[in-house]
């Protein structure tokens, strides 16, 4: 009787969410892409969207994002998410439809394709991993690398004579009135976790909503491309990146 009582009393506090395969993932220990797989499984699934779901995962770390997530991808060439994305949406607008892309991915050679998606509020989510550098090709600079920040091409750390200024995509498309919701956020400890969890279900929202287009950026490390361990990564992401990069909302229409 009293084991019954004891078995009652137990309550439920973490599980693994439904959508998320047992495919070993190929990222590296201490990298921030996991988690935020996590979060989006976990809400597509509280939202009972995982027959309505549409991914899109173009070239980089997250290229294999459609191992990892039981849900319908299209791949996408580099770049080009928001352009695909916009067709699926157009196609089917009953459908959630969201882009996962990197920081090389979206902002360099994707540039134009999330500018003009976002300019013309595109009923999809845009889910940005920032880890200022090219994590898959060698750790070289990328347009978010901060100034001073070293890589495999900037040894000596970013210049701006030489190389320009950090891009921030974010603020950049925060002018665009197309776009209803651009969020910064990260995944370093568990309050941040919880609030890039409800970024990214308002983002959700707001595509099977039909008020244009949602960015959410994601603060990220790179321990392998930074040279640095899982937990001096995110020391270093919290003394650098969230001082060019801070979080909160951007905008929030």
């Amino acid at each position: 009787m009293a084991e019954n009582i004891g078995q009652a009393e137990e309550k439920l506090v973490y599980q693994k969410p439904r959508l998320i395969t047992d495919n070993t993932m190929h990222y590296c220990p201490g990298c921030s892409h996991g988690v935020v797989h996590k979060l989006i499984a976990e809400v597509i699934e509280e939202m009972g969207l995982e027959e309505l779901a549409v991914g899109v995962s173009p070239v980089g770390c997250s290229v294999l994002a459609y191992d990892y997530i039981d849900i319908d991808w299209v791949e996408a060439a580099h770049g080009r998410a928001p352009a695909i994305a916009t067709a699926l949406k157009r196609l089917s607008p009953q459908k959630l439809v969201f882009t996962y892309q990197g920081d090389g991915d979206l902002a360099a050679i994707g540039t134009g394709e999330t500018i003009h998606a976002c300019n013309r509020g595109e009923n999809i989510a845009i889910i940005f991993i920032n880890n200022a550098i090219y994590g898959m090709t060698g750790g070289q600079m990328a347009p978010t690398t901060l100034v001073g920040m070293k890589t495999s091409t900037t040894p000596e750390g970013r210049i701006p004579a030489l190389h320009g200024f950090p891009v921030k995509i974010a603020d950049m498309l925060a002018h665009l009135n197309g776009v209803c919701y651009i969020t910064r956020q990260s995944v370093h400890k568990p309050a941040a976790v919880r609030q890039a969890k409800k970024a990214i279900r308002k983002a959700f929202e707001n595509s099977m909503n039909n008020k244009g287009t949602s960015f959410v950026e994601i603060v990220a490390t790179c321990n392998s491309g930074w040279k640095l361990s899982p937990v001096a990564a995110n020391q270093w992401m919290e003394e650098h990146m969230h001082e060019a990069y801070p979080l909160g909302d951007i905008k929030n229409e």
